[in-house]
């Protein structure tokens, strides 16, 4: 399985950025997809994630302010990020995984880089 992310850049505090990731390959149809990030000198951690049947989970510091959907069709994953803090900053990475069922069945994309300015 391969991961072609895209859509981060430069944007200032308050702006938009919207980010897609999409999989290719021998992809198991019960997945599920999310965005990491990881800021300089911090531990990845999770932005958001959406299951194949359309369930979402985000971190408490992206609540309201971003949105994760996807289109199983194209098996792509957007992350609509609104309102963007400085504290955003850091490189997006996306995930695609089915670790009920398989733990090795695990990719993860290149990372796009997010910067928000004050």
């Amino acid at each position: 399985v391969q991961l072609q992310a895209s859509g981060g850049g430069l944007v200032q505090a308050g702006g938009s950025l919207n980010l897609s990731c999409a999989a290719s390959g021998n992809i198991f149809s019960i997945n599920v997809m999310g965005w990491y990030r990881q800021a300089p000198g911090k531990q990845r951690e999770l932005v958001a994630a959406i299951t194949s049947g359309g369930s979402t989970n985000y971190a408490d510091s992206v609540k309201g302010r971003f949105t994760i959907s996807r289109d199983n069709d194209k098996n792509t994953v957007y992350l609509q990020m609104n309102s963007l803090k400085p504290e955003d900053t850091a490189v997006y990475y996306c995930n695609h995984q089915a670790w009920a069922f398989n733990p090795s069945y695990d990719y993860w994309g290149q990372g796009t880089l997010v910067t928000v300015s004050s």
